[in-house]
């Protein structure tokens, strides 16, 4: 008998045709293949039904017996019901990129585990390793349990949470100084955790044993085991009253009813190339960069090919492996391509196929510091596609329904650590803040925004109840509240993001430590699109010497930064600091991108946002060129005239004061035009076509190659520019020069393209290059 300790590039995942799949998993292991029994439409839909019954049965097993707030809060945790090889037939609605690898961890298991030491009935496997899937960092910690029906493998379930506490350097498991993996969490591939259906005492020792908080750690393994346990007996339930080979028909089925579907759609849309590139900052503690993330996404028929060859190479602690930017592309396309399709995320991952280089920030090898992996490149990709798909979408008139800007970009991550002395007694807590889970959305071609709506990826995403925190944890919150002018300016606004504001508890002793981590404090993530402009700058302060408002004494409690008093300290992108007895922590997270030019947002409707404080009167004015009278409502000369004047100043920083004469918008005759988006349409030719001004008629320049976009008036202006939601000093965190750089028609001066950039970002004519 031999041993064999594996390499590192053994530690990965990656598809693999099922072929190759089934050669590699041990003879000894018997499956459950078959699926081609004929099924009427009832019982078809009456099982589909079941297993989605099932999955959200999962969640509130887990909901119920963990104590974590991080689930039992804010809901961030997944599951999935998968077949013999780990195909999704059904996930839930919690996470979604908690279960955007989850098939790969499973097919790990299978081509590694089946021989020794084996898969058997009753057995389940623990697992957070980034680079085999089992979680998009180590916090992410899978259970994935086999499901046997007369001695054959028939499925798996799989049940996933985020944990407060995996161990290493730092509280909360999250190191932004981390030099490699080994500074971090251990990641940990899949081991047998449960046998013969008993919780293996050892292992499980083992994993709380790293934790600060095992009694939390503890409880979540055991809600994850009973969430699988529980959806076995259900899965052979529905076996025993319809049949092995008829349930497992359904979930064939399942999975290619969604590709049909997904495909189907693809067929009606456009072919072509379009292009995104965003960044990422500080890749670590003490960096003061940007590592730009690229994508390509060309449409063919019913397939997407997504490619992020260029992306920056793997640095700092801001990398994912090959399983994070996959997660990225599938929590980005369920709500926004399959939002109408059953989420038999199997079929979806069917239709699309990724290209990407190897040692990047987005495909990291062993043993980069990947700690934030699913809030730094795999939610930044996501971006990209989010922002890709909403350009093809918009091409056609039958989708434009579907566009939507990009929602909050990232999460805000901030980490308070210490020792609870409420009540005289000691005990250590670790508290993640997750009211930032109220983000705001995206605006639509015809809607606004979702005002603190949650999170695109998290679509049962819930803000924690403050109460709770503070019951939990020696916090007082002094507000908690909706920005205004956080939302993204455009002709539909974005929806408005949240701020919060803690202080120590007045019974609380000593100091509190703080990690912090967050993007989109300099170049936004939650961008805008067709000339609508980013939301608000993620803002994390603390506020020394403060008025102690927490006491008991106190008559007021303060409303805003301004009336907090003392010296503000601005948190870094990537770094750790303390809350003393007298300091504030203020946190301000992302809110949603724009749609379309701010200056053609009617009147009344900027009116109405003053009247509902999602935006102040300066901004009307100042960014969408409102001006209102005494009594509130729209003075209409003073509002046609300001217009004019902003339009007037584009021309000025574009270079063109004096050469333009300025279009009047309107309805021009679009008659034989082929829509590009909310301001663009292309004359269609043999030539690839001319692109002209939806506005004012105003003919651009030729579509092919992006040829156009260097006819477009262009202007780079301070970041404040894009209105008062907006970081003033990007020089706080990074040294490149950043600006807020818009394209306009030539001819009326409509914003066409605005965006916060470094300002050697490259002009977007590689977007509209291979538009067919």
């Amino acid at each position: 008998m031999t041993s064999r300790i594996p390499g590192a590039d053994e530690f990965t995942s990656r598809p693999m045709p099922r072929e190759e799949l089934l050669r590699q998993i041990s003879p000894a292991l018997p499956l459950h293949q078959a699926g081609d029994a004929e099924v009427d439409a009832l019982t078809y839909e009456v099982v589909r039904h079941r297993l989605w019954a099932i999955t959200q049965e999962m969640g509130e097993t887990l909901r119920r017996m963990s104590g974590s707030h991080v689930v039992t809060e804010s809901n961030d945790f997944n599951f999935s019901i998968c077949d013999e090889l780990g195909e999704q037939v059904q996930v839930g609605t919690y996470n979604i990129g908690l279960i955007g690898s989850m098939d790969l961890a499973i097919t790990w298991t299978l081509r590694h585990r089946s021989d020794n030491p084996g898969i058997a009935e009753g057995d389940m496997f623990l697992c957070n390793d980034p680079w085999i899937g089992g979680g998009l960092h180590q916090n992410d910690a899978a259970i994935l349990a086999p499901i046997f029906h007369e001695g054959k493998l028939f499925g798996w379930t799989t049940a996933i949470a985020h944990q407060v506490d995996l161990g290493g350097p730092r509280p909360g498991s999250f190191s932004p100084s981390a030099q490699d993996v080994f500074g971090e969490a251990v990641p940990t591939p899949p081991m047998k955790v449960v046998r013969g259906g008993v919780l293996q005492r050892d292992v499980a020792d083992a994993w709380v044993r790293r934790s600060r908080l095992p009694h939390l750690v503890g409880l979540d393994l055991r809600a994850k085991i009973a969430a699988n346990k529980n959806a076995a007996e259900q899965i052979l339930r529905l076996i025993a009253k319809y049949g092995a080979d008829t349930v497992k028909s359904v979930m064939r089925r399942m999975m290619d009813d969604a590709e049909r579907r997904l495909r189907a759609k693809l067929e009606t849309l456009p072919d072509g190339t379009w292009s995104a590139v965003g960044y990422q900052e500080q890749s670590q503690t003490g960096d003061r960069g940007l590592h730009a993330i690229k994508v390509a996404m060309t449409k063919e028929a019913g397939t997407l090919v997504f490619d992020f060859r260029g992306t920056a190479g793997q640095t700092g602690i801001i990398n994912c492996p090959y399983p994070g930017l996959r997660a990225g592309i599938v929590f980005t396309m369920l709500p926004l391509l399959a939002g109408d399709i059953p989420w038999a995320a199997g079929g979806l991952m069917r239709c699309f196929e990724i290209i990407t280089d190897e040692d990047t920030i987005t495909n990291a090898s062993f043993p980069a510091a990947v700690g934030k992996g699913p809030f730094g490149p795999a939610w930044g990709s996501g971006n990209l596609v989010a922002e890709v798909l909403a350009k093809m979408l918009d091409a056609e008139p039958d989708h434009r329904t579907d566009v939507q800007s990009i929602c909050n970009g990232t999460t805000d991550l901030c980490v308070v650590s210490g020792v609870d002395t409420r009540g005289g007694a000691s005990k250590g807590f670790v508290s993640p803040v997750f009211d930032v889970m109220a983000g705001g959305y995206g605006a639509q071609v015809y809607h606004d925004g979702v005002d603190t709506g949650g999170r695109l990826i998290i679509p049962s995403a819930r803000a924690p109840d403050v109460e709770m925190t503070e019951y939990l944890y020696p916090l007082v919150a002094l507000w908690r509240r909706e920005e205004t002018d956080s939302g993204g300016p455009g002709r539909r606004r974005g929806g408005m993001s949240g701020s919060v504001c803690y202080v120590q508890h007045p019974d609380q002793q000593g100091t509190m430590s703080l990690v912090v981590s967050g993007t989109g404090k300099v170049a936004n993530q939650n961008v805008g699109l067709a000339g609508g402009y980013p939301g608000n700058s993620q803002l994390d302060l603390v506020v020394r010497g403060v008025n102690q408002p927490q006491l008991a004494q106190a008559s007021v409690i303060p409303g805003d930064l301004e009336e907090l008093g003392g010296e503000i300290e601005v948190l870094p992108c990537e770094g750790e600091s303390h809350l003393g007895p007298g300091d504030a922590l203020y946190l301000h997270w992302q809110a949603g991108g724009g749609y379309g030019d701010p200056l053609l947002r009617s009147p009344e409707s900027v009116r109405d946002d003053v009247r509902q404080v999602r935006v102040t009167a300066d901004a009307a004015e100042d960014v969408y060129g409102v001006v209102l009278r005494e009594d509130g409502e729209v003075d209409g000369a003073a509002t046609e005239e300001r217009r004019a004047q902003l339009r007037r100043r584009r021309a000025s920083g574009a270079g063109l004061a004096g050469q333009v004469r300025l279009v009047p918008t309107g309805e021009p005759d679009l008659t034989g035009l082929r829509r590009l988006d909310d301001n663009l349409a292309v004359r269609d030719a043999p030539d690839g076509g001319t692109v002209v001004c939806v506005h004012c008629g105003t003919v651009i320049g030729p579509l092919a190659g992006g040829v156009f976009v260097a006819s477009l008036a262009r202007r780079d202006a301070p970041p404040t520019e894009a209105g008062p939601h907006i970081w003033h000093d990007p020089q706080e965190y990074v040294d490149a020069e950043v600006v807020f750089r818009q394209l306009f028609c030539p001819g009326c001066l409509t914003a066409v393209h605005s965006r916060i950039v470094p300002v050697d970002h490259p002009l977007p004519a590689d977007e509209y290059r291979s538009w067919a």
